[in-house]
């Protein structure tokens, strides 16, 4: 029997954890991913929950607790420095922490070998048919497959090609920022330390590393429009927004310049009707992000992986009752979630509009 296609885009954590999970229910499973590579920046992941179950089934979560950050806590600090409270571990590192990259790259040594990775592509079209879909690529030749998944973040090429266009599913939270690394100036020590101003918010921890501390700087936005422009022009507007905060906060500015790890998100959500149409379903983030202020978006990620996956081997291959299935499993899960991301962005001087 000639195996089933599959194409996911995205080769983050959805699109790896999913593409395991259908090799071994038996499917052909190729991932694309625009970046010339593993990506090697983003802010620590934590895991909650039924997570736990998800990274057991992939067999790693002994490693990955061997990369666990340890944190004990968030100290917050006034306007000067000065401590006016403090915050439990959990609140930022959930049950389990880890770097983002070391994730990355777990699950991708446990998938190289079961799944055909392109790496330095995208897609440029989809064209369902009654028996597959057509799928255009910036630089590979045109392919049909069985199914499309996008697993490809918030911005995901598929939910734009398939679905709407961006302005039509995004909910902007009010907030964007920045995460680097820079010299552990402030002598952290597995601790964080928080100051949150008018429209501002200065966030920095050290975990595996005593002498480097990760770098989060938030400020208010009208819009997710920055994620998408240069480096240089994300750089200006998180000058310009910090421009009149004290303490650390020049130094960080300096220090972000010189970052080779930078990297720059916005708080958003994503919002639609339904998670799939037709031969295409969306997983992760790109079809249900919570925002980073949940806490949840890597938990969900696993946990969508496996029921998507789970649910296309109860209905045999029958994509239709299994992508119906997978989403009235996890859609009241997706919204407790997304009520959460609200309530962290608001927490933080962003919107929850």
């Amino acid at each position: 029997m000639t195996k089933k296609t599959v194409l996911i885009s995205g080769a983050g954590v959805a699109g790896a954890a999913l593409g395991h999970f259908l090799h071994a229910d038996g499917y052909q499973v190729t991932v694309v991913e625009r970046a010339p590579g593993l990506r090697g920046s983003g802010y620590a992941v934590d895991f909650r929950g039924a997570a736990f179950d998800v990274l057991d089934e992939l067999g790693v979560l002994d490693e990955i607790r061997g990369h666990d950050t340890a944190m004990r806590g968030t100290t917050l600090v006034d306007a000067d420095g000065g401590e006016i409270g403090r915050l439990p571990a959990e609140t930022f590192a959930g049950e389990l922490e880890v770097p983002k990259p070391e994730l990355t790259k777990i699950l991708h040594r446990l998938t190289e070998s079961e799944l055909t990775y392109v790496f330095g592509d995208s897609l440029t079209s989809l064209t369902q048919h009654d028996d597959g879909v057509a799928v255009e690529f910036e630089h590979g030749a045109p392919r049909s497959f069985d199914l499309v998944v996008g697993a490809d973040g918030l911005f995901s090429k598929v939910r734009q090609l398939a679905f709407r266009p961006h302005e039509q599913t995004l909910r902007h939270l009010g907030m964007s920022g920045a995460g680097f690394t820079a010299d552990n100036v402030l002598g952290l020590d597995h601790t964080g330390v928080l100051q949150s101003g008018e429209g501002t918010a200065v966030y920095a921890f050290s975990a595996a590393d005593p002498g480097r501390m990760s770098v989060s700087l938030s400020f208010a936005t009208a819009a997710p429009v920055l994620d998408r422009r240069p480096r240089t022009e994300q750089e200006q507007a998180l000058r310009d927004a910090f421009a009149g905060v004290g303490w650390i906060a020049p130094d960080l500015l300096k220090a972000m310049t010189a970052a080779d790890d930078f990297y720059f998100s916005s708080s958003a959500q994503v919002h639609l009707d339904a998670w799939s149409t037709g031969r295409v379903v969306l997983v992760g983030d790109a079809g249900y992000c919570a925002a980073p202020t949940a806490g949840m978006g890597t938990s969900q990620a696993l946990i969508g992986a496996r029921t998507l996956a789970r649910q296309l081997t109860a209905a045999n291959g029958d994509h239709t009752a299994a992508f119906t299935a997978y989403e009235a499993e996890l859609r009241e899960y997706v919204t407790e979630n997304q009520i959460k991301g609200q309530e962290g962005a608001a927490a933080f001087g962003g919107s929850t509009q």
